[in-house]
């Protein structure tokens, strides 16, 4: 019996990735969740390495900070910074998930005046403590907290302290009111939505929206929406894109000569001659050389001399190569 010829499958072509390092402020939009956002971008740029630096849900829209390559390695930085939001609340009713998603079912009046929210609203500023929500990522046994939520499952969670720098009121129609909240890391808006509906009477409320417009030094106006990129090309896309160090402005900087530099990209601790005003043992810094070109995170030690933390890959490899 004759042999059967068999086309074969053609290859698909092999997608290029690129060693592309920065930081991108991305606009995200409604209706996707972080994660999905971070694999667009890594696709559009055609990246070998992304990561964010904290998630929004996806009914959230709003300011989603993406490191692209070496950034990535200081996207910690980001984790425990302030961030501002921009809140619909509905008034009187309540959902099952804090949000719009959830089942809403009705909570209570609304009877109020300007006065009374305006109260209401300051007495949540400061310190206050939250009960996370069900329906969060927080993990329980190695499972986010929802994986529980969506069977019905309820678990205990321990109350935590977050910090609530301002609270305005933006707009109050009918049962529905606008806030701007500028808060701690760790911070649920949705829990905080249900706490402003009960403290006003109302039996608590949802959020219909929620919008992050500042995280730490970063605006919403500094970003980018996914159709914007999508329609650039490459080279205007690629200047979107701020450099590692902007995710470390709240670290001093330190210059380093070119014989301490070529010791720190040894992964040798350093000496000097630099100036560490004063700097407190284990204190982070940012590391330049005396182009001013960035070279990685270092860490003070009890001798107050600089120990390498995290350098950037490009300035090692070039070192190896002077050195050969």
């Amino acid at each position: 019996m004759p042999c059967m010829l068999i086309n074969p499958r053609p290859l698909q072509p092999k997608r290029i990735r690129r060693n592309i390092s920065g930081v991108l402020l991305l606009d995200k939009p409604c209706g996707i969740s972080s994660n999905r956002a971070l694999q667009i971008i890594k696709r559009i740029f055609a990246a070998s390495k992304a990561g964010h630096t904290g998630t929004l849900d996806p009914m959230a829209t709003g300011l989603l900070p993406i490191c692209l390559g070496e950034a990535t390695k200081y996207s910690s930085a980001l984790l425990g910074a302030d961030k501002t939001y921009e809140a619909v609340l509905r008034l009187g009713y309540i959902s099952t998930t804090g949000d719009a998603e959830g089942e809403i079912s009705i909570a209570g009046d609304v009877k109020l005046t300007l006065l009374q929210v305006e109260a209401v609203l300051q007495s949540f500023i400061g310190t206050i403590t939250q009960i996370p929500p069900m329906y969060s990522a927080l993990k329980h046994q190695g499972k986010p907290l929802y994986t529980y939520a969506r069977k019905g499952v309820e678990i205990e969670r321990q109350p935590r302290k977050v910090t609530i720098y301002d609270l305005r009121l933006e707009t109050l129609a009918g049962d529905e009111m606008c806030i701007t909240v500028r808060c701690s890391t760790g911070t649920y808006v949705r829990t905080l939505a249900e706490d402003i509906g009960r403290a006003l009477g109302c039996g608590g409320a949802y959020l219909t929206a929620l919008r992050r417009s500042t995280v730490n030094n970063f605006d919403l106006s500094q970003s980018h929406a996914l159709d914007q990129l999508e329609a650039m090309p490459p080279l205007q896309r690629d200047i979107c894109l701020y450099p590692a160090d902007s995710l470390l402005h709240d670290f001093p900087a330190v210059m380093l000569d070119s014989a301490s530099v070529l010791l720190l990209l040894q992964g040798q601790i350093v000496t000097g001659p630099f100036s560490l005003n004063e700097l407190m043992e284990g204190e982070k810094v940012r590391l330049y050389d005396r182009e001013e070109s960035f070279l990685g995170l270092g860490e003070v030690t009890a001798q107050g001399e600089i120990a390498p933390k995290r350098l950037m890959a490009q300035k090692m490899s070039a070192a190896k190569i002077d050195q050969s």
